[in-house]
């Protein structure tokens, strides 16, 4: 069967392309990682899902060999260096900063593996890449896009004719309708600060321009050059040399297009007089929770170790791949309202696929089947994929059922659905005396609304290893599973 084209929806052109590598040996993505400060919440959980699916794509696609996927961690941030300089005033910075995210960073990374995502080639952290970062912006003022002004460095806007393509924004129109009075030292009020000057008392490096720290924007700018343009150039073509700089495809969430992404793109076009930096810009829509924005305020902040790990949302911890499909089940580039009901629908969806793969053997090299990757070929398309998914699981269930079965089970590693089981444990072993006994009582519990009793039950389980699992049956009645816990 031949291989798919695969369609890409780009931001900047707004319109849907065929995807052209610019050379097809070393297809280079880069993708915005988190501000590890705190622990990651379920909104940054949709890019590194989304992501992950394209990252796992592309290596069907061109060979896992031939893929290189770039992910930033980004540790410079005016409150983590507040609290490094607080926390440990003897250590050098960077050090400093090292102690106060890895916590938060060895979490997230642990996070996005209970999610079903392979880790990216490349996780760069922002204070190993300062250098790069004043090396750019060097650049920029060597070439007139940037000026030093009351001790900062900020990039002149005015200074790129086409600067606003991706989000659209005019910026004559946004300056003369600005309510914001230029600060003095600017000359625009749209001019962005590159690299900003730090106090006695405040954190920084030494740098041309003094002691101070980069702007927020040039660090990806800076590495995404690194790890897909300057650490890779003697294996790359004859024909990625004649794009000098530029990469396939630049990932994020839609929040990032402005102002991030566009100065982003500002800054590395205008540090080397390059028509692109990347062919392709890809971005995932908002995420709100249960109808209303996420914010502490309103008490609905979730992070993702909370709901593998708590009991925070919906009363019960949710197993990563529930999460990852929850999140795919809405396409990308929608809005998406994570809810409790969406978790339920996802749960009873993925142990649908997985009872009907149950006893597959895979070998490394078994692969998807073709219609589900056709379907996520056209952008990414996990609802169409999915409406393949349950045609495979259909003739998996039947008697003669063994190729589909083993079919659906590969296509389920592929999609990120294999590093844990969800099948249920009555499938495999005996059930306990006194289970069934303990699942009724507690489901009378629930239906009578005595629901310390019902939790009680369920907590004596979990003692015992035993996790309940509730659903709905086709007649809208709610039941009960049970597995082992791991």
């Amino acid at each position: 069967m031949t291989t798919p084209q695969l369609k890409l929806y780009n931001t900047l052109t707004r319109e849907k392309v065929d995807f052209v590598p610019i050379d097809p040996a070393n297809v280079r993505v880069y993708v915005c990682g988190p501000t590890v400060y705190d622990f990651a919440h379920i909104g940054n959980a949709r890019p590194v899902i989304v992501f992950d699916v394209l990252f796992r794509l592309l290596r069907h696609l061109y060979g896992a060999e031939h893929v290189t996927y770039v992910r930033n961690i980004t540790d410079v941030d005016d409150k983590i260096n507040a609290r490094a300089l607080r926390d440990f005033p003897d250590l050098p910075l960077n050090e400093a900063i090292r102690k106060v995210t890895e916590k938060t960073e060895t979490q997230f990374i642990a996070d996005a593996r209970a999610l079903g995502c392979l880790d990216p080639t490349v996780q760069p952290r922002a204070t190993d890449n300062i250098d790069q970062m004043q090396a750019l912006i060097a650049s920029l003022v060597q070439r007139g896009h940037a000026y030093v002004a009351d001790g900062e460095v900020l990039f002149d806007v005015k200074s790129m004719p086409d600067y606003g393509a991706l989000s659209g924004r005019n910026l004559d129109d946004n300056l003369a309708g600005a309510r914001i009075a230029v600060e003095a030292h600017k000359r625009n009020p749209a001019d962005f600060v590159l690299w900003k000057q730090s106090a006695d008392h405040e954190p920084g490096w030494d740098s041309p321009w003094g002691r101070g720290r980069p702007g927020w924007h040039i660090e990806c700018s800076a590495m995404s050059e690194r790890y897909l343009w300057d650490e890779i150039q003697d294996r790359l073509s004859p024909a990625a040399h004649e794009h000098p700089h530029a990469f396939d495809i630049h990932g994020g969430g839609l929040d990032l297009i402005f102002p991030h992404h566009e100065n982003e793109i500002a800054q590395s076009r205008c540090a080397h007089g390059t028509h692109a930096m990347a062919n392709i810009w890809m971005h995932n829509g908002f995420l709100q929770v249960e109808g209303q924005k996420m914010s502490k305020s309103l008490g609905n902040f979730i992070t993702i170790n909370d709901l593998l790990e708590t009991e925070k949302f919906g009363g019960r911890k949710w197993p990563g791949e529930v999460l990852r499909l929850a999140m795919l089940m809405t396409h990308y580039r929608e809005p998406i309202d994570f809810s409790i009901k969406r978790l339920e629908e996802a749960e009873a969806k993925l142990r649908d696929w997985q009872r009907a793969a149950q006893g597959a053997a895979l070998a490394d090299s078994d692969g998807p089947d073709p219609s589900v990757t056709r379907e996520l070929a056209d952008d990414l398309g996990f609802h169409r994929a999915g409406v393949a998914l349950d045609l495979i699981a259909k003739k998996a269930n039947r008697d003669d059922g063994a190729p589909a079965r083993h079919c659906l089970a590969a296509t389920l590693r592929f999609l990120g659905f294999g590093q844990d089981t969800l099948l249920l444990s009555d499938q495999n072993a005996d059930e306990p005396p006194h289970l069934a006994a303990a699942i009724a009582a507690r489901l009378a519990a629930l239906n009578g609304k005595d629901f310390a009793k019902a939790d009680a039950i369920r907590t004596e389980l979990a003692d015992q290893g035993i996790a309940l699992l509730d659903y709905k049956d086709e007649a809208g009645a709610r039941q009960t599973k049970w597995e082992i816990k791991r």
